[in-house]
């Protein structure tokens, strides 16, 4: 999506925080900074839930105690799941300037192959959101040993920076907020949607929708979820320069 945004194939997209913050912060592929979008509305206020799984016959892994210093599988390196591994870290006392690298990181590109990773021990764990991989418990391919939250809202809106002021994205964005009112008043229509079309068993659905909160006017982005963020990115070594030191950017700098 960011890279259809800076070719213009698209004008506005919806995307996990994490992504949207790194790309502002460095050049894709490089690590220079680069624009092209802003930040300008907050799709999701709720965090999002990451459950940390392993193989089904791993008696190695136990607990998220056991994974400290192990193989951690990714969907690629600056991925929500690779940056999610340095949030964990840092939250058991594992990330350090003695310690940079918690893990080794194994990049598997795709959420079957990180399944059949942990099984074959290609990697000890992978992160991934929890009501996707539940279905994989049920079935018994893979073991979840915990869970973990993003330190920040889930989901942001973002524009092209050349069109941030434009009149047609001034009514777009109280049309989002016409369809989560939508959303929130036919629950039973939201369940069938869910269940039918997107892989999730009826009951998952139903307790999917007490776990999300959308944002009740979407327009808007707090300085503080993308500083917050900012950091986070730097200490997953995602936003640093070529030299190894930390890309200069602000939280002003990347919202309307």
């Amino acid at each position: 999506m960011i890279t259809s945004l800076r070719s213009k194939e698209i004008d506005v997209g919806i995307g996990l925080t994490e992504g949207w913050i790194a790309g502002l912060g460095r050049k894709q592929g490089q690590a220079t900074a680069e624009g092209g979008y802003k930040l300008i509305g907050t799709y999701v206020e709720t965090p999002l839930c990451w459950a940390i799984s392993t193989g089904a016959d791993r008696k190695d892994v136990v607990d998220v105690k056991s994974l400290k210093g192990g193989k951690c599988g990714v969907s690629r390196i600056g991925s929500g799941s690779y940056v999610m591994a340095y949030v964990l870290a840092d939250q058991q006392g594992w990330l350090s300037p003695s310690n940079p690298e918690p893990f080794s990181f194994h990049p598997l590109s795709t959420f079957a192959k990180l399944r059949e990773g942990v099984n074959d021990s290609t990697a000890d764990f992978f992160m991934w959101e929890h009501f996707t991989s539940k279905r994989y418990y049920d079935n018994g391919e893979i073991r979840r040993v915990g869970e973990i939250y993003t330190p920040w809202s889930s989901w942001k809106i973002v524009a092209r920076e050349d069109i941030v002021d434009d009149e047609r994205l001034l009514e777009y964005l109280p049309q989002i907020d016409q369809g989560i009112a939508h959303f929130e008043k036919n629950q039973d229509e939201a369940v069938d949607y869910i269940s039918t079309s997107l892989d999730y068993s009826r009951e998952d659905a139903t307790e999917w929708l007490g776990t999300v909160k959308f944002t009740r006017g979407v327009k808007g982005v707090k300085p503080e979820v993308v500083e917050n963020t900012i950091t986070t990115l730097r200490k997953a070594g995602v936003l640093v320069s070529d030299e190894g030191k930390s890309v200069s950017v602000e939280a002003k700098d990347m919202c309307s």
